[in-house]
């Protein structure tokens, strides 16, 4: 007579499928950090560090029966400070990544214009292309201003 075992083991190893989690999870950590609100925070931090800066030393001028007076005032002027400036740090981080982008790409435009323009001066036919597309280009500008 035969006996067969029947031993039901994993298909999966346990530490690859944590590891393989871990790293779906670390994934889905870095799609959704914002790096404008990144960079808005720490504009914001260096804004309200350079007014406890002023703070204190407007504060160590004070003599010593108003330290908790002066303890009150710096803080007063940091929850203010970071009050009153979050929404302008966020927006000026903002406009400065989106004219990063921009002026990246206007660079990246004018390199490839360029090497455009560099292997038309070597090659006739792409000049004659070059060329017409420019003309076309400049014919449809006039034919709207005559329009517009």
């Amino acid at each position: 007579m035969t006996s067969f075992a029947h031993v039901d083991y994993s298909t999966q190893h346990l530490g690859v499928a944590r590891a393989e989690n871990a790293i779906v999870a670390l994934k889905n950590v870095v799609a959704g950090f914002d790096g404008a609100r990144g960079a808005a925070s720490m504009l914001l931090a260096a804004v309200v560090a350079a007014l406890l800066v002023v703070a204190n030393q407007v504060i160590d001028t004070w003599g010593d029966g108003h330290l908790l007076a002066a303890w009150i005032v710096l803080w007063v002027v940091a929850f203010a400070a970071i009050a009153l400036l979050a929404t302008p740090a966020r927006r000026a981080s903002v406009v400065l990544r989106t004219g990063y982008k921009a002026w990246m790409e206007s660079r990246r435009q004018s390199a490839e214009d360029q090497r455009t323009w560099n292997a038309a001066l070597r090659d006739a036919r792409m000049m004659a292309d070059l060329s017409r597309a420019m003309s076309a280009a400049a014919t449809s500008q006039q034919h709207l201003r005559k329009h517009c």
